[in-house]
């Protein structure tokens, strides 16, 4: 059989994925048709953006967590929405947040290992408009997504 795992774990990423409709129905008891109703009002109204697959990030080898946060030059710094954007389009990259405070960034980026995230690093920095950065990475995860693992 074919191997389409990666293909797969991309388009979950990117929110290829569908609310478990019967599910939520027997769980909360409720008709299966005001399950469907409410969930497209959620979506029609914007509160719903997409659905995504909540990973064992070890077995997509992607299992070596670190938050960056990153000092922005005063002069990325009057626009940081636009680096922060720039930044935010590594597929390692898994969120990225503007913050208030000492820090202008914090990126949460999810790679195979120490090496790889070298190498990311390395392309974060030659980017203008990065003044410092600090490394912090995860031991362990033990909450993502609202999911307790």
């Amino acid at each position: 059989m074919k191997n389409i795992k990666p293909k797969l774990i991309r388009l979950f990423k990117e929110g290829y994925c569908t609310p478990q409709i019967a599910r939520i129905a027997r769980t909360i008891s409720e008709p299966s048709a005001t399950i469907h109703y409410n969930i497209k009002k959620l979506e029609k109204e914007g509160a719903i953006k997409t659905y995504k697959a909540v990973f064992d990030h070890g077995k997509i080898d992607e299992g070596f967590c670190v938050y960056l946060l990153v000092k922005l030059t005063a002069k990325a710094g009057s626009d940081p929405d636009r680096i922060t954007r720039e930044m935010a389009g590594f597929p390692e990259i898994e969120s990225a947040d503007l913050l208030a405070g000492q820090w202008d960034v914090i990126l949460k980026v999810r790679v195979k290992d120490q090496d790889e995230y070298y190498k990311l690093l390395k392309q974060i920095l030659t980017r203008e408009g990065i003044e410092n950065t600090i490394s912090m990475p995860s031991l362990k995860q033990l909450k993502t997504e609202f999911v307790l693992l």
